[in-house]
């Protein structure tokens, strides 16, 4: 491809981009990038000199970010910033323990406002109308992208200033930073005020390492996310839509290929959005780690979506009374979470389900430990055995999470429990060899270690720019070459 075309190329692109209705800017994007690149151009010297400016730019862009996303819905997150601000400037300044804590009521209230509106007015309407026996036609409403994770992060934001955890006097400019940063906004991780506004602050000379560093990660992300997660999901959306119509193994494959699908697209996601601030300077805490290799269910909420596990555990588990008020409230306590978890991913039924499944199961961990786990010796069969089970029930419960419906849900396990063939294995290799490729390539993933993955960051950051560039673009064109017609959209970017 000649200059005159590949310029030609990014132009139509960037046009696309800014003439797109619906819009939504997606870090995989040629769009996003091609508008990145223009950000940076303008970011890079006012980081070095102008901090203030250097927020209100990136304020003003992260409020683009959010206009192509939500279009004049962008307008509730500006709004929600501004209330929120002025209430916790509010609740500093009042006298008394009960006064102050009216304020944080009507904080976290006011927050959760907007998010039980536009996520949960329907389910709540359409199931009232089921317990009663009445019609009810549902709401034209449309969910604001990332709604969820902002309004975790104003809540937090004023919880932390109440308990004296977060002490720092936030301006208005910061305090608009920290709520609309845009790689945070689409989809997390949850970011505390403590995490970000300490660098913030902080003198703004971006090492290389730190720039580096990001662009390893987006890379590590952008394959997972446009190579494996897109690629696994056109098999696995083909029998979530109809399980009958494919055998017991083709359906135990989908669920195999959806619960590596979901965390190579949300961890992807991460590792973008978690780039792309070291990029610009900010150093975000990690959202994952090897969550797959966990023993049990606590060990795999220590490691899966880690911003948002420790929120719960920090601003619901805990308040709810934690595992200090006897041992059949912590069981209590932990069901309870879990439910509410499992509702904050969506309006449905089947995310009810799923957090109960999974806050039954840290009960029963928790029971079980007490009982005899903890005296069972460490050996690699306890191991192999632990994570088994563990792994099974995982991709149990992920076949509720996928599901649109319980029908699909009871479909794919009837398939696998009644129509199970290991002879269909030959053919399904054969039939589909890619897929079978990328999903090889993705469990083999799993088995690296924290210190592999760290070695291979450390190689990436010592190496000549030429093969950085080099790296950078081989993942974009197996981006291209595994890409479907359309870009599609993160996981959670709908939670």
């Amino acid at each position: 491809m000649d200059y005159a075309s590949l310029f030609n190329y990014w132009l139509h692109a960037l046009s696309a981009f800014f003439t797109a209705s619906d819009g939504l800017m997606l870090f995989n994007s040629v769009g996003f990038w091609a508008l990145f690149v223009v950000f940076l151009l303008f970011y890079t010297p006012l980081r070095q000199r102008r901090r203030g400016l250097m927020m209100l730019y990136v304020v003003a862009f992260s409020l683009f970010f959010a206009y192509k996303a939500n279009g004049v819905l962008m307008l509730l997150l500006p709004a929600t910033a501004l209330c929120t601000w002025m209430l916790v400037c509010g609740m500093r300044e009042a006298v008394g323990h009960s006064v102050r804590k009216a304020w944080l009521t009507i904080i976290v209230l006011l927050n959760l406002l907007p998010l039980v509106y536009f996520k949960y007015a329907n389910f709540l309407g359409i199931s009232f109308a089921a317990i009663v026996g009445k019609n009810f036609s549902p709401w034209d409403i449309a969910l604001p992208v990332g709604i969820s994770f902002y309004t975790f992060q104003g809540i937090s934001y004023a919880v932390d200033v109440y308990r004296g955890r977060f002490c720092l006097h936030a301006s208005l400019l910061e305090y608009v930073f920290y709520l609309t940063f845009f790689p945070l906004l689409l989809a997390g991780p949850i970011t505390r005020a403590e995490t970000l506004f300490p660098q913030m602050r902080s003198p703004f000379r971006v090492s290389k390492r730190l720039v580096w560093w990001g662009l390893w990660l987006f890379i590590v992300g952008l394959l997972k996310k446009s190579v494996c997660a897109d690629y696994l999901a056109q098999f696995v959306n083909l029998v979530f839509y109809d399980p009958a119509a494919y055998s017991g193994f083709e359906n135990l494959m989908a669920v195999a290929g959806y619960t590596l699908q979901i965390y190579l697209d949300f961890s992807g996601y991460s590792d973008m959005a978690i780039g792309l601030a070291a990029m610009l300077g900010f150093r975000l805490r990690d959202n994952f780690n090897a969550p797959y290799q966990s023993l049990n269910a606590t060990e795999f909420w220590h490691r899966w979506h880690i911003s948002l596990s420790t929120w719960f555990r920090d601003y619901l588990y805990i308040p709810l009374g934690g595992n200090r008020k006897g041992r059949v409230r912590t069981y209590v306590n932990n069901f309870v979470t879990m439910v509410v978890a499992g509702v904050w991913h969506g309006a449905s039924w089947m995310f009810v389900i799923w957090g109960a499944m999974h806050g039954v199961a840290l009960a029963v961990h928790k029971f079980c430990k007490q009982l005899f786990l903890d005296r069972l010796p460490t050996s690699w069969y306890i191991k192999i055995l632990a994570w088994t089970v563990t792994m099974v029930f995982l991709m149990s419960t992920w076949v509720f999470f996928r599901a649109p419906s319980m029908d699909i849900a009871l479909g794919v396990f009837s398939q696998i429990f009644s129509d199970f063939d290991m002879a269909y294995l030959p053919p399904f290799i054969q039939t589909r060899a890619m897929w079978c490729a990328v999903f090889v390539v993705a469990a083999l993933f799993h088995t690296l270690r924290h210190r592999h993955t760290l070695r291979l960051s450390v190689l990436f950051i010592r190496s000549p720019w030429l093969l950085k560039l080099l790296v950078f673009a081989i993942a974009v064109q197996l981006a291209v070459e595994f890409s479907q017609s359309t870009v599609q959209p993160f996981i959670y970017a709908g939670f």
